[in-house]
């Protein structure tokens, strides 16, 4: 007990309030601002906190990472352009809710769900922190692998409309994951020479490029058309709340432990927990059919899920200082600065720390709610700008954060490709949500078939020795099994005769 009130004491010193705030305002622009990610700003705090105590240090970053996660929805319902990764699996759904006159319920529902999936995912890393990171400690790269291919078989229910073009752009993904050097050989390939090349395709710049450029370039080419903006009063935001609470609060339990699962699970984080709540979602929903179509159903499951993620990845990176996700690789990295080594020893050397580090979580998602509310009331203003002058504006932004994760013109070019490209896929019903989950896991997935493969000596039975990765295969397959069952003539449902 001493030690928590001693936490208490640490937390609400007006210095390290005012660092709170100040870092919650950070991390609200930084998210709502298309090209400028969670890890960006968390990235862009550490030269500030080296000049901290380790309590401001690490409140700077828990607030302006959780502001920016949900500060991701604001481009994404408004512009349909998502403001960080996490926010990407439903930004589709998100922009068709608003084009159908929803705004204010969307953002309603990604603001409250959000806080409520942040404050699920710090109960559990509080209470079941020892336990969830033992399980995912223990995974190996027999484990991942079937991990990878959970996720990757995702995609096909992800993507909306024809399957064959959802696996299409899944494979067009991996293909373009493959670029780089070959993590088992050491070789380039399809580097044709090109020395940036040798480090992959850097995602971010991806990101940017299928959703924001794709979407500039669609807006360039129907600006006359579309000059007319989306007219909407500025309304009461938590009107008909209630009744998405009582139908679906299934879903935002269901999205919340799925995030902080996945998110405790090492290498993984917000943006997959995201894509794979919004799988799950559409396949487990009463209507299917409306998914893609501005449906609240998978926003609820996808926005309690990337936002609970948060606590999960904290998990690893405390317990065992092994990091959820890239945010806290630079957590780690900032624990290290101050002298402190992440692992079990913390909670007996620092605990004051530790519980620190949890009331800040609390903190931070409850002044998520009016900071939010102020964020959405002032955005919504964007819709009022004209295309022409809003256009270039966000191309500005999304040239910056391209610019900064590489520090390179590199950077730039690829976000110009990559829009290109999602812009010419998308113009022939192609959807580029596979595609980046394929890009995000592939890497992944290729790794950790390789180093199965060696560990196993070459022999297949190895992936279902152990039984962890038994249970996770056995599910892959039968999750393979019923999609080529329901793909083959005699799989389909016949229709009712007349």
């Amino acid at each position: 007990m001493t030690a928590i009130a001693t936490a208490f004491g640490l937390v609400f010193d007006p210095y390290v309030l005012a660092v709170i705030m100040g870092s919650a305002i950070f991390g609200m622009f930084v998210g709502a601002m298309p090209g400028l990610t969670a890890t960006m700003a968390t990235a862009l705090l550490v030269p500030v906190t080296f000049f901290m105590s380790p309590v401001p240090a690490l409140g700077a970053i828990v607030t302006a990472t959780a502001m920016a996660i949900f500060a991701g929805d604001i481009p994404a319902a408004m512009l349909r352009m998502p403001g960080t990764p996490a926010s990407a699996a439903y930004a589709d759904e998100s922009y068709e809710m608003t084009k159908k006159g929803q705004l204010d319920l969307c953002m309603g529902v990604n603001l409250v769900f959000s806080v409520l999936g942040g404050i699920f995912g710090v109960i559990i890393l509080v209470v079941l922190a020892p336990v969830l990171a033992e399980v995912a400690i223990n995974f190996s790269s027999f484990e991942y692998f079937w991990l990878a291919c959970l996720g990757l078989t995702c995609a096909v229910f992800i993507g909306t409309g024809d399957p064959l073009k959802g696996l299409l752009s899944l494979f067009i993904g991996l293909a373009i994951g493959t670029i780089g050097i070959d993590p088992a050989a050491g070789q380039p390939r399809f580097t044709f020479g090109n020395v940036d090349l040798l480090s992959g395709i850097n995602f971010i710049p991806t990101l940017i490029g299928m959703f924001a450029v794709s979407e500039l370039l669609r807006g360039a080419v129907t600006m006359e058309k579309s000059g007319i903006m989306v007219k909407q009063a500025v309304g009461n935001m938590f009107a008909g709340l209630g009744a998405v609470t009582r139908k679906y609060w299934k879903n935002f339990i269901r999205g919340s432990v799925i995030g902080t699962v996945i998110g405790a699970l090492p290498g993984a984080g917000a943006d997959i927990a995201a894509w794979v709540s919004y799988a799950v979602s559409k396949k487990l929903s009463k209507e299917p059919e409306k998914f893609g179509t501005g449906h609240i159903e998978g926003i609820v499951d996808s926005t309690s899920a990337n936002n609970s993620a948060l606590g999960g990845a904290w998990i690893p990176a405390l317990v065992f200082g092994i990091p959820g996700d890239s945010i806290t690789a630079i957590v780690i990295g900032v624990l290290y600065m101050k002298g402190m080594n992440p692992g079990p020893t913390v909670f007996l050397q620092t605990p004051e720390l530790i519980y620190a580090v949890f009331i800040i979580f609390i903190l931070a998602n409850l002044l998520m709610f009016p900071l939010g509310w102020a964020a959405i009331k002032s955005a919504k203003q964007i819709l009022r700008v004209p295309r022409n002058i809003l256009l270039p504006i966000i191309l500005i932004f999304c040239m910056v954060g391209s610019f900064a994760m590489t520090n390179s013109l590199y950077g730039v070019v690829l976000m110009v490709v990559m829009g290109l490209f999602g812009w010419l896929l998308e113009e022939h019903g192609i959807p580029v949500a596979p595609l980046i989950l394929g890009l995000v896991l592939g890497e992944m997935l290729e790794q950790n078939f390789m180093s199965s493969m060696i560990k196993a000596n070459g022999s297949f039975i190895g992936f279902l020795d152990r039984p962890i990765a038994g249970t996770l295969g056995v599910l892959t397959m039968l999750l393979w099994g019923a999609m080529l069952w329901k793909a083959l003539p005699f799989g389909r449902r016949q229709p009712a005769a007349a």
